[in-house]
């Protein structure tokens, strides 16, 4: 029957092609397009229409209408469904992941300014087809509730989080000001990362982490066992309120930066930094201990100041030591939020300044939206230890 019905389509697309010639590619594609949909359906169930066997993991269930617009035109798919199993043609997915550019691209616009008819000309110049103002207005609305709708997806246990935060220029109450961009990452239990949410808040004051930090208990966020952040005072006040008895480290990279304030000479700084270095790299906690007792000591006379800081603050980061060895070198700095930031600045330089905060927020939350899910299906970050 499956054999029939293929030899059927193949003798139509054949026949598209002979009277219209290149007119007909669209209809072509389209019978291609609904035909390899098909298969792929039948393998995805084991079974083909109609063919009964033992291996069959699931059921037909009619089709979906789909409109594509293509640089043929537009294509009227049949999207064909399942049930009992989890399906969705290939070929629709990369046109999901272009789709996810384009929205992305509509935000920057819209960051920028650039008036509707403008990205309606653009759309049409990059897609291949028109685009009405009109379908470009619902379109951003469509974005504003999608982005929206991920800032306040639910969340479940992370035992590793790491916090940070960065600053861009907005225009507030006839003012420039810099405002705070706060991101959460978490790597979940089976090793992949995650961004768990973002906030745009007009500081970094404790009122605005605790906030956000607020936010993500009440989306479900449970089971943390361990979080990097920098030690900035208002973050510090809210994780202590919102994630109390939980084991902090302090960002290692921070604290090399944060000890160069106190070299008094800059001949030393070298010297200093090495040191450092040889704490955090030891195997293990008892000897990281040893060798900042050490460093304290070899500073005490030339750099009373250098060696106070470091016996008050290096402990701080060596928190990581109570983790397993494969989880250190990836939670004991916030570089992996620090990259992340590297890329959002990488897209937010080119508009200089917002007009408003929720500008700011509807383009960064498109970056982590993106860059989230890439992560959540792309390879395993951190292979954690299972007892």
């Amino acid at each position: 029957m499956t054999h029939h019905e293929q030899s059927n389509a193949f003798h139509t697309l054949v026949q598209l092609l002979a009277e219209n010639g290149f007119d007909g590619m669209a209809q072509a594609i389209q019978i291609l397009m609904n035909e390899a949909m098909l298969l792929q359906r039948g393998e995805a169930l084991q079974a083909h229409p109609y063919q009964r066997t033992d291996e069959r993991l699931g059921y037909a269930n009619g089709f979906k209408p789909k409109t594509v617009n293509s640089r043929l035109g537009k294509l009227e798919l049949r999207v064909p469904q399942t049930r009992n199993v989890d399906f969705y043609p290939t070929a629709l997915e990369r046109g999901e992941r272009s789709e996810k550019a384009l929205k992305l691209a509509l935000a920057e616009m819209y960051v920028q300014g650039v008036s509707t008819r403008k990205v309606a000309a653009i759309t049409q110049e990059l897609c291949g087809f028109d685009v009405s103002s009109s379908q470009v207005s619902r379109a951003s609305q469509q974005l504003d509730e999608e982005l929206q709708q991920w800032r306040n997806r639910p969340l479940g246990p992370v035992p590793y989080v790491v916090l940070d935060a960065r600053y861009e220029k907005v225009r507030h109450g006839g003012s420039v000001v810099d405002c705070a961009v706060l991101i959460a990452v978490g790597i979940t239990p089976d090793g992949m990362r995650s961004v768990l949410g973002v906030s745009v808040s007009l500081s970094e004051a404790e009122v605005h982490w605790r906030a956000f930090l607020a936010s993500l208990i009440e989306r479900g966020l449970h089971g943390v066992e361990h979080i990097t952040s920098d030690a900035h005072e208002g973050l510090a006040a809210a994780r202590r309120a919102c994630f109390n008895g939980v084991p902090w480290q302090r960002c290692q990279c921070h604290l090399q930066q944060n000890a160069a304030q106190y070299v008094p000479k800059m001949a030393m700084r070298s010297e200093v930094a090495a040191d450092i270095r040889t704490v955090f790299n030891a195997p293990d906690r008892a000897e990281a201990q040893r060798q900042l007792e050490l460093a304290v000591a070899k500073y005490r006379e030339t750099a009373p100041k250098l060696s106070s800081w470091m016996a008050e603050n290096l402990p701080e980061g060596l928190t990581v030591f109570r983790l397993p060895a494969k989880a250190r070198k990836k939670l004991r700095t916030t570089n992996m939020l620090e990259r992340l930031n590297k890329e959002i600045k990488r897209r937010t330089r080119v508009a200089t300044l917002f007009p408003n905060e929720a500008s700011l927020l509807r383009l960064v939350s498109a970056i982590l939206m993106e860059t989230s899910e890439e992560w959540e299906t792309g390879k395993t970050y951190l292979k954690l230890e299972t007892e």
